[in-house]
């Protein structure tokens, strides 16, 4: 089996597990051209799936991407479907219409988020972070579990987290910042522990059905355009927060090192014994306790279905 590390590319990952993908079905949020979904959608094409669904908000910013997929692979469906994360009605709607493409899929990859904002809520009082970041994607994937359930018992969800979870653990006695001082990294770093708290609790309802899931570190990316949405005014912030924290700033990578790791998560069947891990450089990676705490893992899977107002049993 290949070794794979920072330097690592998508292709290569693509190139290793080509069989893994060939004829499946995948859908990714944030697909627009240039992002991180994009590579990940560019790279999976060339192993000729079945079926890849791009979710976003603006049709134009992935039509190119769809475009591209169709030259590399003309034998593989591209599809646009509309969904706003920051809007309950609208995941509902997109899940929806993924629904009625297809009866089965074989890998979301919830990819797409925001970082370093000013302080917004949606219409749920969900600060906008936690909301676009995890609260949207939670909603998402159970929504499509039926889906999931039909990969013949290989199914993965893959959510892109990042290291900057260390920032701040999930605050449960105040998750949105009602009295808490804003701080965007506080509430970014939240959003992205939330990110590896769900693929924990992911695994340990739905491992048993054939639905497997990871969390992962894409690499300090800066082709992506995500720094674009950061308040200007909050950049001093995060390099105290480094110094505070003790954090090393995570190594830069290419856009294609980048799309690398979650290519990994969503293909590499020596992954299939680490349901639940979090993954950095393409390899399991220990994550902080919090991070990882089953407890905690409950705690925000209630905390999310409150916020939905629905109920998820398996």
């Amino acid at each position: 089996m290949p070794i794979f590390d920072s330097s690592t590319t998508a292709s290569d990952v693509v190139a290793a597990f080509s069989e893994q993908a060939a004829g499946k079905t995948f859908v990714i949020t944030g697909g627009s051209t240039g992002g991180l979904g994009a590579a990940v959608a560019l790279a999976l094409a060339s192993a000729k799936p079945s079926m890849i669904l791009l979710l976003g908000r603006t049709e134009s910013k992935i039509d190119p991407v769809i475009k591209d997929i169709s030259n590399i692979s003309p034998t593989t469906k591209a599809q646009f479907i509309e969904m706003d994360l920051l809007l309950l009605s609208s995941v509902r709607t997109a899940a929806a219409s993924v629904a009625a493409l297809v009866s089965k899929i074989d890998v979301l990859i919830n990819n797409a988020g925001i970082m370093g904002t000013k302080l917004a809520r949606t219409p749920e009082g969900v600060e906008s972070q936690f909301a676009a970041n995890h609260i949207g994607h939670f909603l998402l994937t159970n929504l499509l579990v039926p889906q999931l359930q039909q990969a013949a018992g290989k199914a993965r969800v893959v959510n892109v987290s990042s290291k900057l979870y260390q920032f701040s653990p999930m605050d449960f006695s105040d998750p949105q910042f009602a009295s808490t001082p804003w701080n965007t990294w506080l509430a970014y770093g939240q959003s992205k522990t939330a990110n590896i708290l769900f693929a924990v609790a992911l695994s340990k309802r739905l491992e048993s059905k054939g639905v497997r899931s990871y969390s992962l570190h894409p690499g300090n990316i800066k082709q992506t355009g995500l720094a674009a949405g950061v308040d200007p005014q909050s950049w001093p912030v995060i390099m105290k927060l480094f110094e505070e924290k003790d954090m090393e700033i995570p190594k830069e990578k290419t856009l294609e090192q980048g799309a690398a790791t979650s290519v990994a998560a969503a293909l590499d069947p020596q992954l299939d014994s680490a349901s639940g891990a979090f993954l950095d450089d393409c390899q399991v990676a220990k994550a902080l306790g919090y991070a990882s705490s089953e407890e905690n893992a409950e705690k925000l899977w209630s905390l999310s279905e409150r916020i939905v107002g629905e109920v998820f049993s398996y």
